[in-house]
């Protein structure tokens, strides 16, 4: 007779419903403590410049205050000497001014350079692109010398155009090699296609390209505007007349004086302009990501 053998059948474990609820709680409370940690680092420098803009004097320096909180009645004394006693508001116009001319030159250089690299060029195209971000990386001190010489024989020595004509030379080389990479990936066939149905190549480039390669238009709107607004090195030894200035030496300049630190204007000064900022950035910022990861990856 044969002997019988028992054969253990495997069950997976399946968790209740009650206990699956709690692991979903517990996923979820996690996630959120993350994200609410984050977010408060993040917004942190941001409050701390708001409330502090508000703030007197004797309520931002005694030590015993509470540095957080409003230990005196608010202030509006901070903001009127910045704009009354300061050029703030000249300094912001040439900053945009600056930011779009900047933009503007950019794009009319670096998108015809980057399709050309990328189309017509083959292989030789490739290594052109690669040898214009090299010279991105070369420092911008080391083309000090060279860039005050071409200023000072241009005549454009505390004019707003000098750094008009510098920054292009840091925006336009970088931009071409990310636009290079975006017209990779369109494929060629879509031109093609344009040209039979009557497109010029011209007409092929702006009626279907740019709408096609319009993320990583934006990131280049976006990069060289913030370069613009936040470079410091160029604009405060080519320019030093305080009609002709920047945010960015403006600030830092007249809100200091000698050993005296004017910190609530100077805090006030910076969150004026980094809330809308901040605001435009977060609204692109989807594409502004996917512009530089696709120019990354196929540049």
């Amino acid at each position: 007779m044969a002997e019988k053998t028992s054969v253990k059948v495997y069950r997976p474990h399946i968790p209740s419903p009650a206990r699956r609820r709690v692991n979903r709680l517990g996923r979820g409370g996690l996630q959120a403590v993350i994200i609410a940690f984050f977010t408060i680092f993040a917004a942190f420098p941001f409050y701390w410049m708001l409330i502090a803009t508000f703030k007197t004097n004797q309520d931002l320096y005694r030590p015993i205050n509470n540095p957080f909180i409003f230990n005196q009645s608010p202030t509006l004394d901070n903001l009127k000497l910045l704009f009354n006693e300061t050029n703030y508001a000249v300094w912001i116009g040439n900053s945009i001014f600056i930011g779009i001319a900047v933009v503007l030159i950019t794009l009319l250089l670096a998108v015809p350079a980057a399709y050309a690299l990328a189309r017509l060029s083959g292989r030789l195209g490739e290594q052109l692109g690669i040898l214009m971000f090299m010279v991105y990386l070369i420092p911008p001190t080391l083309l000090f010398i060279p860039m005050s010489r071409v200023i000072t024989l241009l005549g454009l020595r505390d004019s707003i155009w000098s750094l008009i004509l510098v920054y292009p030379t840091f925006t336009v080389p970088f931009c071409t090699w990310l636009l290079m990479g975006f017209m990779k990936s369109i494929p060629a066939d879509i031109e093609e296609q344009a040209t039979v149905d009557g497109y010029t190549r011209f007409g092929g480039v702006v009626r279907v390209i740019m709408p096609l390669a319009l993320p990583g238009l934006l990131t280049v709107v976006v990069f060289s505007f913030t370069l613009t607004m936040h470079e410091f090195i160029y604009a405060l030894a080519f320019v030093s007349v305080s009609a002709q200035k920047v945010i960015s030496i403006g600030v830092t300049s007249e809100l200091i004086r000698g050993d005296v630190y004017f910190w609530q204007s100077i805090m006030s000064a910076g969150i004026i302009v980094a809330i809308p900022v901040a605001l435009i950035y977060n609204i692109f910022l989807n594409r502004f990501v996917a512009g530089f990861t696709l120019g990354a990856v196929k540049g």
